[in-house]
C-alpha cells in the first residue's frame, strides 16, 4: 500500500510540473507585435526602410546591416557605400574621424538627415517657409518630391550641388581623399511609405549612383547610429533558453522546499527598535524643555534646515544665514523678497542671543518648520 501511495504522489507531482511547464511555455513563447524604431532597415512599418533594403538586396545582392562602431568599419577591396539614414545622435570626434578615414580610403557615405548640422562640418540655414511638395532640380531635370526639412544646405567652395529646390540646396557632394560624402535633407524618401511616391526612387538612385557604382560595390546600412532600442535584456536570448531557465528555477524552488528551506522576513524583537525611535526623540525633547535649553534646540533645528537647503535647493551649508537671502529669493516662491530679507535678519538676531524665552523659541520653531516644509515640498 505504501508503494502505491508513493507512486500516486509521484504522478501527482509530475502532473503539477507538466502543468507549470505548459504555463511557462505559453507566457515565454507567446509573441507580441514587434516594435521597430523609425528608419530601421528591418522595419516593415511605414517609417521603416525594409522595402529599400530588400530592393537593393534583390538588385545587387551585396547589402548588409552595420551595427558596430565606425572604428571597426571594414577595409575590404572594392567600393563600399555606407548609408546613414537619420542618425539619432551626433558622433563624437573619434567616431567622426573613423568615418572620414573610411571615406579617404575610397568609400562613400550617403548621409540623409533632416538637419545634418554637426556632421562633417556641414553648415545649414533655416528657411522661413516649409512647403513639403517641391520641384527639385536634378542635373537640369525637374523632378517632384516631398522635403520635410526646415533647413537648406550651405555648400562649401569645393562642394558640388546635386539637388536644389526653390528654397535652396537639398543635396551636395564633397570629396574626402579617394572617397566621397553625399549629404541630403531627405531621409523620408527611403521610407516604406514614401519610396514609391512621386519621383523619390529615381532621386535616391541618382544620389547613390553619383560616385560611379560597379558590380563590386557593396552597401552597408548603418544601424549603429540608431542607438539602443526598447528591447529588454531578455530579448537577446532564444525562447527555448528562457523556457529552460524558468523550468530550472521552478525545479530549484521545489528542491529547496523539499529540503525544508523556508522563506520569509526576518522578524526583529520589538525592544531592539522601539527605544531608538520615538522614545529617543521624546526623551531628547523633554531634556531640552526641563533644562530650558531653548537656544540649543533652536540652533539644532536651524542647522537641520540648512542641511535641507543644501540637499534640496543647492544652498551651501557653510554659508551664514545672512548670506542666504539672495539665494532664497530664487527658490522661496511663496514669500516676497522683502519679507525673506526680514526673516533672515530676525533669525540671525535670534540665533546670536545667548538665551531666548520660551515664546521666542515657539515662534521661531514654527517659522523654521514652515521653511522646512517649503524646502521638502520643492
Amino acid at each position: 500500500m505504501k508503494v502505491n501511495t508513493a507512486k500516486k504522489k509521484g504522478w501527482i507531482w509530475f502532473g503539477v510540473l507538466v502543468v507549470l511547464f505548459a504555463i511557462c511555455s505559453f507566457f515565454v513563447l507567446s509573441q507580441k507585435p514587434q516594435e521597430f524604431s523609425p528608419y530601421d532597415s528591418k522595419s516593415p512599418s511605414p517609417n521603416g526602410l525594409k522595402a529599400f533594403y530588400t530592393y537593393l538586396d534583390n538588385e545587387l545582392g551585396k547589402v548588409r546591416r552595420w551595427e558596430q562602431p565606425p572604428t571597426l568599419l571594414p577595409e575590404s577591396q572594392g567600393k563600399q557605400v555606407l548609408l546613414m539614414v537619420e542618425p539619432y545622435f551626433t558622433p563624437d570626434s573619434k567616431e567622426m574621424a573613423s568615418y572620414m578615414d573610411f571615406m579617404e580610403k575610397g568609400n562613400t557615405i550617403l548621409l540623409l538627415k533632416n538637419n545634418p548640422k554637426g556632421f562633417f562640418d556641414i553648415r545649414t540655414t533655416f528657411v522661413e517657409s516649409m512647403i513639403p511638395e517641391q520641384t527639385i532640380n536634378s542635373s537640369g531635370t525637374n523632378l517632384l518630391g516631398d522635403i520635410y526639412s526646415s533647413v537648406r544646405l550651405e555648400p562649401g567652395e569645393e562642394d558640388d550641388i546635386l539637388l536644389s529646390d526653390q528654397l535652396g540646396d537639398v543635396a551636395v557632394k564633397r570629396k574626402y581623399g579617394d572617397g566621397t560624402l553625399i549629404v541630403a535633407l531627405t531621409p523620408n524618401w527611403l521610407t516604406n511609405q514614401d519610396i514609391l511616391q512621386k519621383d523619390h526612387l529615381p532621386l535616391v538612385l541618382g544620389l547613390i549612383q553619383q560616385d560611379g557604382l560597379n558590380n563590386k560595390t557593396s552597401f552597408l546600412f548603418d544601424e549603429y547610429n540608431h542607438g539602443d532600442t526598447d528591447a529588454s535584456s531578455f530579448e537577446v536570448y532564444q525562447d527555448w533558453f528562457l523556457l529552460l531557465l524558468f523550468q530550472g528555477m521552478l525545479i530549484a524552488l521545489f528542491l529547496l522546499w523539499k529540503l525544508g528551506k523556508r522563506f520569509g522576513p526576518i522578524l526583529q524583537p520589538r525592544e531592539e527598535t522601539v527605544r531608538f525611535s520615538d522614545e529617543s526623540l521624546r526623551a531628547l525633547a523633554a531634556w531640552y524643555l526641563k533644562g530650558n535649553a531653548y537656544q540649543d534646540s533652536l540652533a539644532s533645528q536651524a542647522e537641520y534646515v540648512k542641511y535641507l537647503l543644501q540637499d534640496k535647493w543647492g544652498i551651501p551649508y557653510n554659508r551664514e544665514w545672512k548670506d542666504c537671502s539672495v539665494l532664497l529669493h530664487k527658490r522661496w516662491k511663496t514669500l516676497e523678497d522683502g519679507k525673506i530679507d526680514l526673516y533672515v535678519y530676525q533669525l540671525t538676531q535670534v540665533l546670536a542671543k545667548e538665551k531666548i524665552t520660551k515664546q521666542e523659541y515657539l515662534e521661531w520653531s514654527t517659522k523654521l518648520d514652515i521653511l522646512r516644509k517649503e524646502v521638502e515640498e520643492g
